[in-house]
């Protein structure tokens, strides 16, 4: 029963806010950090649980209300009275069960964002660009702050690789459904008969690994140092700011050059080294729940193409839930929420279909 359910979530609530006011719980940061995360994913599902057991508790009394009352008049109330928190109990109980559905343990980690052109030479490298300025824009309006980590741009402008740090409020839990292959279609300015082409560029959007999910040993970093090719004027380009670091164990290499001090690239370079490490597991994470279900709204499989933009016909298609908009110049200024929402709407109604709450 749901009441019997969320009982037992409040009585782990009240468990959890006793236990992070212990000082011996205080005084271990890693479990400290988890208790405190699982209290704030519980405060508003007991919010909810108050709510909803109130409502049951008036229900109860419009009842009782219609079987003693003789008036007429005191009848009818009653009776409109329980009509409008029966349904309000219906959607209290629908909003409940989506809360209920497990989240994803990384949704609220900030992001690293990797973005690649693929095919299409010039014209992918071009939309990496483009893409890059979407996902910055849609950071801006989300008030979310955006830090370049590494690129390598493209001969015609645009990027054949771009690296960014995205940090706010549950990041990844929205930027999680970015990942995969983003095809275009259109006419590219290197064209001069006015054919269409189809390029593609890839994107990765890693869960950000803090201090305490990857345990690295220096003894496994090999780190070198050189000169930034990247703009940022005479001084960065001249001195040895820029940082590589290779984890030996498994052959990752990292490099960062956006910072003019190499302390700051060595952090930058260090965070998305723990961050490339952590997704080695978590995708195995991802391909566990990928291979209960049929459809993988968000996926760890970043080959596959999730999304296709038509410049000619101004028109966006996100292929995994046949979701097709005619706003193509607005979802490349950054307005991708819609997008967003829908797929987390497709993902939650498929785990509900599932029985996973």
């Amino acid at each position: 029963m749901l009441l019997e359910k969320l009982q037992a979530i409040k009585e782990r609530f009240e468990e959890v806010g006793g236990l992070i006011a212990d000082p011996e719980v205080i005084a271990d940061m890693k479990r400290y950090i988890d208790l405190n995360k699982e209290y704030k994913d519980l405060q508003s599902i007991v919010e909810a649980y108050h709510t909803y057991k109130n409502v049951i508790d008036n229900i109860d009394s419009s009842r009782e209300m219609l079987q003693k009352e003789k008036d007429p008049e005191f009848r009818e109330m009653a009776r409109t009275e329980l009509d409008d928190l029966t349904l309000k109990k219906d959607q209290l109980e629908e909003q409940i069960r989506i809360m209920l559905i497990p989240a994803d343990p990384q949704d609220d980690k900030n992001a690293i964002v990797e973005i690649r052109a693929g095919t299409g030479g010039d014209e992918a490298a071009i939309f990496a660009g483009d893409l890059y300025r979407m996902y910055v824009k849609f950071c801006e309006n989300k008030k979310w702050k955006t830090e370049l980590v590494d690129m390598n741009e493209g001969t015609s402008g645009g990027f054949k690789e771009v690296i960014f740090n995205v940090s706010g409020d549950g990041v990844y839990g929205l930027m999680k459904y970015e990942s995969g292959v983003h095809r275009v279609q259109r006419v590219p300015q290197t064209e001069t008969q006015g054919r269409v082409h189809t390029s593609a560029a890839t994107v990765a959007v890693l869960p950000e690994a803090g201090e305490f999910d990857v345990e690295l040993k220096a003894s496994d970093i090999k780190k070198e140092t050189f000169c930034s090719s990247g703009p940022g004027g005479q001084s960065v380009n001249t001195t040895y700011s820029a940082v590589r670091l290779t984890h030996i164990p498994t052959g990752i290499v990292v490099s960062c050059q956006d910072q003019k001090s190499q302390i700051k690239n060595l952090d930058k370079a260090m965070k998305v080294l723990r961050t490339r490490l952590f997704d080695m597991e978590y995708k195995k994470y991802l391909d566990e729940i990928a291979s209960k279900r049929k459809t993988m709204v968000s996926t760890g499989d970043r080959s596959a193409k999730i999304r296709t933009y038509n410049f000619p016909q101004g028109r966006m298609t996100d292929h995994r839930i046949g979701l097709t908009m005619y706003n193509l110049s607005s979802v490349m200024d950054g307005d991708i929420q819609e997008i967003i929402d829908a797929l987390q709407l497709a993902e939650n109604a498929e785990k509900l279909k599932e029985g996973v709450a």
